[in-house]
Order: structure tokens, then sequence, then C-alpha cells
């Protein structure tokens, strides 16, 4: 992460590399497997629909593989591909829409992979709503909206820290 420059990269809270280090805890804190935990720190490798600014292109994914494995890797691209706007209204349904923002391609992930991304999701966005005020002010209404319909898809822990920090 270093070596990319994420030591380097402003981000709420300090930088980028605080940032995934952190969300990284907050996962492992709530009993996240492994390939989640690590998806958590790399999540911003091919940036994502809130945070454009990328540490490796997309050409990059074989690499990506080779150093976190294949599982992990897969993760973090769902993540980065999520198309916010078109994804966050029906992901938390069964057969909810997914569409990746890279390729335009819409598809209805798994369960296994929705409560993945939900799970990803509220660490990321929780912890900039608890490390910046200012974040917390402006999204923290819509992001108690958000991760309250994807409720069903969070483990007890996510949704505990939640309530603790948005309510």
């Amino acid at each position: 992460m270093r070596t990319l420059g994420a030591a380097e990269i402003e981000h709420p809270g300090g930088t980028l590399l605080e940032h995934l280090q952190r969300v990284n805890r907050l996962l492992k804190a709530w009993g996240a497997r492994s390939e989640l935990q690590l998806a958590g720190l790399c999540h911003a490798f091919y940036g994502t629909d809130g945070f454009a600014t990328s540490l490796l292109p997309l050409e990059s994914r074989g690499e990506v593989v080779e150093i976190i494995g294949a599982g992990a890797e897969e993760l973090v691209y769902f993540y980065a591909s999520c198309d916010r706007k078109t994804s966050y209204r029906t992901l938390a349904g069964e057969g909810g829409t997914f569409r990746d923002r890279f390729t335009g391609h819409s598809f209805s992930p798994g369960p296994h992979q929705r409560r993945d991304f939900a799970e990803l999701t509220a660490a990321n966005e929780l912890d900039l709503a608890a490390i910046d005020p200012a974040f917390r002010t402006a999204w923290g209404d819509g992001l108690l909206g958000l991760l309250t319909r994807l409720r069903p898809l969070l483990s007890d822990e996510a949704w505990e820290h939640t309530r603790k920090v948005l309510t």
C-alpha cells in the first residue's frame, strides 16, 4: 500500500492508508472472515464510485490476485465496480440489481456476495462517519437509511456499530 502511494493520499481522518487500515480492523472486530478483512484493507485499489482515486488500474487484477488471492480480489473488484446510484436502491432484496460501473453489465448477485458487499460498505462508510463529524453531518441520515435497508445482510456486530455511530 505504501509503495502505491496510499500513505500520501488525503482522505477523511488522515490518509487513505489509515482509512484502509481502520476498515480492515473494523471488519476483524466484527468477526468477518479473512478474505473480507483483506478486501477491506484493499477496497480502494481500483477506486470506488464514491472515491475516484485508484491505486492500481483494472489491468492489474491478475497481479492483485497473486498478492491477496482470488477470493479477496473478487470482493475488491465487486466493491469498486458498484454503480451506487443504481445498485444501492435494490441490493438488499432477493433479485436486487447490481450494476458494474466499469462494464455497464447488470446482474443479481447471490446472497453471499450481497452480504459481503453490505458488510464492506458498512465498514467503509461507518469509519468515515466515526472519524469525521462533517461527513457524519452531511451524510449520516442517508447512510443510516442505506444501512437500515441493508440490515438483513449485515452482521449483528455491524448493525450495533451502525447504531452506535449514527444514532
